[in-house]
C-alpha cells in the first residue's frame, strides 16, 4: 500500500523539470456505453470516440472510484497520457501541437503557463461552473485557454526537534538565512533542474524585486547553502527532519509537508516557514486540434467537480481550488497555504524566466 509520505515522495519527485520520455498509461474501462474493440476504435453509442485522453505530468493520481464515477457517467474511457515532469508536458505540448498528443491537459503551472500559451497551444473553452475562489488564479488574456484546478505553496520547511535541540530560534523568514548562526543549514533544489526550485527562485524576485534577488541569493551562496538537483535528494538525504539524519534542518518542500510528518503524540515534527512560500497554481485546457473536442470539454469539467476536488490532497497533496470542498483535519492544523505568498506577474515569468535562471546559474552554482 502506498502511504502519503511516499505519495508525496513521488509527487514531488517527478515534478522536477527534468526532461523524461513519454509514456502512455491507460486507465481500466468503466464506460458503460462502448462498442469497438481496442482504446482507439471506440465509439460512444452517438458515433462519437469513447476514448477522452488526458495529457498530464507524471504525478498525476485519482482514487479508482472517483475515476469510475467520471467514466460511467460520461461514457468516456480516460488515457493518461505523461510525457514526464511539469516542464517536459509543457515542451511536449508545444513540440507537437501540429500532431496532438492528446484532447485535454491538466498540470500546467504557472511558472510555464506563459510558454504554451504563446504557441497557440490551447483550443478556447471555459467550463459553466468555474468556482469564485478560482477567479483570483485566472491568467488575464488567457481566461477561455486555461482553468485554475488547483494550488500549492513552495515554502521552506525546517526540523523543530534539531532547533530544539541546540537552543537555536527557527529562522522566521528570508533574511534570517544570512545570519551566521544558520550558516550551512540550508538546502534548496536547482531552478533549472526543479520546479520547486524554480517557485523559490520567483518567491525571491517577488520579496527582493528584479534589483535584489540575485544579491540575495549571492549572500545565500556564501552563508553555506546547499544546492541539489531535486526534491528527493533534498528532503530525504540533505533534510534532517524526515527520518533520514540529513545534515541540515531548512529545506525546501512545499506548506503541506508538515502534514506528513505528524508523530504519535499528533503534533508535526517539521514545520513551514510561510514568510518564504510562492504560490504555484495548476491549469488544465482543451488541446488545440483535439480529436475528441467533447471528451476534453467533460474531462476539464469534471476537474472542477466536488468529487476531484476532494480527491486532490490525498493523491496529488495540493489544495483544491474550490475552497467549499473540505480538507483532511490533518491539512487543517499542520498545512495552511501561506496569507500572503510572494507573488510574480505571469508576463514578467515569461519575458524573464530562462534569463533569471542562467543569472541564478552564474552566481550561485558558478
Amino acid at each position: 500500500m502506498t502511504t502519503g509520505r511516499s505519495r508525496r515522495r513521488r509527487r514531488l519527485t517527478t515534478r522536477s523539470t527534468t526532461a523524461a520520455a513519454a509514456t502512455i498509461g491507460v486507465l481500466a474501462l468503466g464506460a458503460c456505453s462502448l462498442s469497438g474493440g481496442g482504446n482507439g476504435g471506440e465509439e460512444t453509442t452517438d458515433g462519437g470516440s469513447a476514448v477522452v485522453r488526458l495529457v498530464t505530468h507524471d504525478s498525476f493520481a485519482i482514487s479508482d472510484d472517483v475515476r469510475a464515477a467520471f467514466e460511467e457517467s460520461s461514457g468516456y474511457t480516460i488515457e493518461l497520457i505523461n510525457p514526464g515532469d511539469g516542464g517536459a508536458l509543457v515542451n511536449q505540448l508545444i513540440l507537437t501541437k501540429d500532431s496532438p498528443l492528446g484532447d485535454a491537459v491538466y498540470g500546467v503551472d504557472n511558472t510555464f503557463a506563459s510558454r504554451a500559451i504563446d504557441e497557440g497551444v490551447f483550443a478556447e473553452y471555459v467550463p459553466s461552473d468555474v468556482p469564485a475562489s478560482a477567479e483570483p488564479y485566472r491568467i488575464d488574456g488567457a481566461e477561455d485557454l486555461l482553468t485554475p484546478v488547483d494550488v500549492g505553496d513552495v515554502c521552506l520547511n525546517v526540523d523543530h526537534a534539531w532547533f530544539t535541540e541546540r537552543g537555536l530560534a527557527e529562522p522566521a523568514g528570508f533574511e534570517d538565512l544570512l545570519k551566521p548562526e544558520y550558516r550551512d543549514l540550508t538546502v534548496v533544489t536547482n531552478p533549472a533542474t526543479s520546479s520547486p526550485g524554480l517557485a523559490f527562485l520567483l518567491a525571491t524576485v517577488g520579496a527582493f524585486g528584479e534589483d535584489g534577488w540575485l544579491d540575495y541569493w549571492a549572500q545565500l551562496r556564501d552563508n553555506g547553502l546547499s544546492v541539489v538537483d531535486g526534491w528527493e535528494d533534498a528532503y530525504y538525504v540533505d533534510f534532517s527532519g524526515a527520518g533520514g539524519g540529513g545534515p541540515r534542518p531548512i529545506v525546501l518542500s512545499y506548506s503541506s509537508s508538515p502534514a506528513f510528518t505528524v508523530g504519535d503524540d499528533g503534533g508535526s515534527t517539521t514545520g513551514a516557514l510561510l514568510d518564504t512560500c510562492f504560490r504555484q497554481v495548476e491549469y488544465a485546457g482543451v488541446i488545440a486540434g483535439a480529436e475528441n473536442p467533447e471528451g476534453a470539454q467533460a474531462l476539464v469539467d469534471f476537474l472542477l467537480s466536488e468529487d476531484f476536488q476532494a480527491d486532490l490532497p490525498e493523491q496529488m497533496y495540493v489544495y483544491p481550488v474550490d475552497d467549499a470542498v473540505e480538507l483532511p483535519a490533518e491539512w487543517v492544523e499542520f498545512a495552511p497555504l501561506a496569507p500572503e505568498p510572494f507573488e510574480v506577474a505571469p508576463a514578467d515569468i515569461a519575458e524573464h524566466r530562462d534569463s533569471w535562471i542562467e543569472q541564478w546559474t552564474d552566481t550561485v552554482i558558478g
